[in-house]
């Protein structure tokens, strides 16, 4: 039976995975802490390592990797902006889960918006207290906005569904649209100009770190929502706690924060957060934060377990590897997945 291991373990991830585990013929062992330089030992003797996005895997996690045997990287989730590509290209494979349910994100993403707009949180912890008034309650109709969707993957098109379901405009933003869609493409610009609400679903590249920031800020509409479910970094979390204070951005849902890799996913209600930036933004009563959840479903976790594990199978039995992210790709080199082998 192969062998892999499996860093920053949580209950959720063992249940899915211990189902399936036998049927792709993998043992696994679970390590609780996260991935990086002063962990990567643990991994020793070990093929594959199991990582997810919050982990640390930059050069020199990956040199200790590569030295103590690993020779595959597998991403339980779609992002993998936390990798050093260059360190890795000729040692170490990466291959990731590219979707597991576009509904749970969008349908999360929705859930936010519904909850701030209409102060549903704060009317729970209202009636649980017997305190029945409406004041401070009053939200906005949805429909008749107009919402700009940047991103127009399956994630970016289930929301775009729902919003239409809610008999909301939708406009969009993509540097790749979709041809022959009934998709409403406009620039970045004029989304920002002309966009009551604002939601993310795009990934974290260079090119799209910070795209909301102060000067995007200053062209929205006062009182714009924005809601991101995708990659923290894509918001300059400074500008957007500016925005909020001077009431330029009428709320903010978050999934995700841009500097939470040492926050998300823990308990930290004993501790003293030092993010001074966000303990404001959640001090603020027109945000909600939840702790990057929004793939949290039964159907996202099944798909992803077994994602993964089909990753490490054909990893074992020297097949191609379908999800492998190749750091050679558009860089001028010809791509060796296109002739259905591995990038090296």
């Amino acid at each position: 039976m192969n062998k892999i291991c499996f860093f920053d373990t949580k209950p959720y991830d063992k249940i899915y995975f211990d189902s399936l585990k036998e049927k792709y013929d993998i043992e696994i062992e679970y390590f609780e802490p996260k991935l990086g330089p002063k962990t990567a030992f643990m991994a020793k003797e070990f093929e594959v390592v199991v990582a997810f996005v919050n982990d640390t895997i930059d050069k020199k996690t990956i040199d200790i990797l590569y030295e103590n045997g690993t020779r595959l990287i597998a991403m339980r989730c779609a992002g993998y902006n936390n990798i050093d590509f260059k360190a890795a290209y000729g040692k170490i494979h990466v291959v990731r889960v590219p979707e597991y349910s576009p509904y749970a994100v969008a349908e999360h993403a929705m859930a936010l918006l519904l909850s701030l707009n209409r102060k549903i949180h704060k009317a729970y912890i209202r009636t649980r207290d017997f305190n029945f008034s409406l004041n401070g309650l009053t939200g906005f109709d949805l429909h008749g906005k107009t919402i700009g969707v940047i991103g127009t993957g399956k994630i970016g098109r289930v929301f775009i569904d729902i919003c239409k379901g809610f008999g909301m405009k939708v406009i969009a933003y993509d540097p790749y649209p979709i041809k022959n869609s009934n998709i409403d493409y406009v620039s970045l610009e004029e989304l920002f100009k002309e966009s009551d609400l604002i939601s993310l679903h795009c990934p974290l590249t260079k090119d799209t770190f910070h795209m909301i920031n102060e000067d995007a800020i200053k062209i929205m509409k006062k009182g714009v929502y924005i809601i991101n479910t995708s990659r923290g970094a894509l918001i300059d979390s400074e500008a957007l706690l500016e925005g909020l204070k001077s009431e330029k951005i009428g709320g903010a849902c978050l999934d995700v924060y841009e500097e939470e890799s040492e926050l998300f996913y823990e308990d930290m209600s004993y501790v003293v957060i030092h993010d001074d930036i966000l303990a404001r933004i959640i001090s603020m009563p027109n945000v909600i934060v939840t702790s990057h959840q929004a793939f949290l479903t039964k159907e996202a976790l099944h798909n992803i377990a077994e994602t993964t594990l089909i990753n490490c199978r054909d990893f074992f039995n020297d097949k191609v590897l379908e999800n492998e992210v190749c750091y050679q790709c558009g860089k001028g080199q010809a791509c060796l997945r296109q002739k259905n082998k591995r990038c090296f």
